[in-house]
This record gives C-alpha cells, sequence and structure tokens, in this order.
C-alpha cells in the first residue's frame, strides 16, 4: 500500500487538522456554541435551533463527531449529543503552546 500524504505528518498535526476542518463550517461552530450553551441535547433540540434542515444537522453533528468534538449517546429512540471535553483540552493545549511561541517570537 502507498503512503498518503498524511502519513509526513506527525499524529497530533493530522489530529488538529482534522479538528480544524471540521470547525471550518460555521453551522459546525454555531452547533459547538449551542451544545456549550445547553450542556446536552438531543438532535431536534438542534433543529430547532439552527435555521437548516434536520438532514443538514445530521450531517454536520456526523462531522463533529468524527472529528472528535462531541460525543453521543442512544437515549430510547434519541441520540444525546455533548462536547468531548478531551478534545478540546488537546486544542487548548495547541492554542496554548502556539501563544507561547507567538509571546517569544522577535520578529522585524
Amino acid at each position: 500500500m502507498g503512503v498518503t500524504k498524511k502519513d509526513h505528518f506527525t499524529e497530533q498535526q493530522n489530529k488538529i487538522s482534522a479538528i480544524a476542518k471540521a470547525l471550518g463550517h460555521p453551522a459546525r461552530v454555531a452547533i459547538i456554541e449551542y451544545l456549550l450553551r445547553v450542556n446536552t441535547c438531543i438532535c431536534s433540540d438542534i433543529v430547532d435551533e439552527l435555521p437548516l434542515a434536520q438532514s443538514t444537522i445530521s450531517q454536520h453533528l456526523k462531522e463533529l463527531k468524527n472529528a472528535g468534538l462531541i460525543k453521543g449517546n442512544i437515549e430510547g429512540t434519541s441520540i444525546c449529543y455533548c462536547i468531548d471535553e478531551s478534545t478540546f483540552a488537546v486544542l487548548k493545549q495547541y492554542f496554548a503552546n502556539i501563544i507561547l511561541s507567538v509571546n517569544d517570537q522577535k520578529c522585524c
């Protein structure tokens, strides 16, 4: 099997890239902000909150879940979504390291 371009980068670089890609759509950012406000919800609550079709929201939820930004638990016939704290801890550390590096930069 051939080498993919992702193989040329570290596991962390690939992880951060996948997270950034998932956050690259305003609807997904809105979903994250909504989940932070309500702390937990089911898919139909999100449909009521955003001006998007249920199928579109389901696709955005799938992308967020695949990137590890949210997790979902089946409760009866619904899926209860919430923030995955571990992924946000990775982002927090990543951006903290960037901020420290930027503060140490000496540029013209």
